[in-house]
């Protein structure tokens, strides 16, 4: 059955994922949340896939949890929202495929978190993010106090989760999260032109580097890290399409040798 909460369309061998509930900023309702969490999954095991942008429609990116289904949970159905709550985010961090957010309005509270979540960001000018929870008397349930220290170091991230401020796309491109700004309109040409370049790699390279640097983030001992490392290295050396690669290389440079 075809999602409703959300769409994915194909560009190539870029998988674009939109969330489409625009009239509520794209807030995560139960049904969206299961939605993205088997999209997401699914898309790891597509082999016609090769890197994943995912985007909201409207406003917003996605303005953190459906508020007004919120405040109906019971405490177990608000529990068991937040374990299904890492499965989703799990999705999309641990995914084989690199994933790019295009973040081209409100990410805020679990929105941000699922930002945390992707491998690059290219933000529009007018984007705005952050993790306003403490004001309703909580703090983020997504992995929010834990891949904001990760991503942004302990005092940036205990200025956005102490304050509850949000802010715009600028400020996390200046701490290092964002990687590019751009003007709205070129927001979704930047990010499909950096998933193709990303995607022409293959998956088992791709995948590789992700959880290398995962594991890096992570403060991995170094030693363990570079055994890792070797091994990943080792085994892409004796791929097929290294070996083409490398050899089309070697051909080509001494081709221009020769001039």
């Amino acid at each position: 059955m075809a999602p409703v909460t959300l769409s994915i369309e194909r560009n190539g061998r870029v998988a674009v994922v939109t969330f489409r509930r625009a009239e509520q900023l794209n807030a995560i309702s139960s049904a969206m949340q299961a939605e993205i969490t088997e999209t997401f999954e699914a898309l790891g095991q597509d082999d016609d896939v090769g890197a994943i942008v995912v985007t909201g429609e409207g406003r917003g990116f996605m303005a953190g949890a459906d508020i007004k289904e919120y405040a109906a949970h019971s405490e177990p159905a608000f529990d068991d929202f937040q374990s299904r709550g890492r499965r989703m985010y799990a999705a999309i961090e641990q995914n084989r495929k690199p994933v790019i957010a295009a973040v081209n309005g409100y990410a805020l509270g679990g929105g941000f978190e699922l930002v945390l979540c992707c491998d690059l960001v290219v933000a529009s000018r007018d984007a705005k993010l952050g993790l306003p929870e403490i004001k309703l008397a909580l703090i983020p349930g997504g992995g929010g106090t834990q891949r904001s220290v990760r991503r942004l170091g302990r005092n940036r991230a205990n200025y956005l989760l102490l304050t509850g401020g949000i802010f715009p796309a600028a400020n996390f491109e200046a701490w290092g999260l964002v990687n590019e700004v751009v003007d709205p309109v070129e927001l979704m040409p930047r990010a499909l032109a950096l998933a193709t370049e990303i995607a022409a790699a293959p998956v088992e390279a791709t995948g590789g580097l992700k959880r290398l640097t995962q594991l890096a983030e992570g403060n991995a001992d170094l030693s363990h890290g570079l055994d890792r490392e070797g091994e990943v290295v080792r085994r892409l050396f004796r791929s097929e399409v290294a070996k083409e690669r490398v050899r089309a290389f070697a051909e080509k440079s001494a081709a221009r040798a020769k001039r």
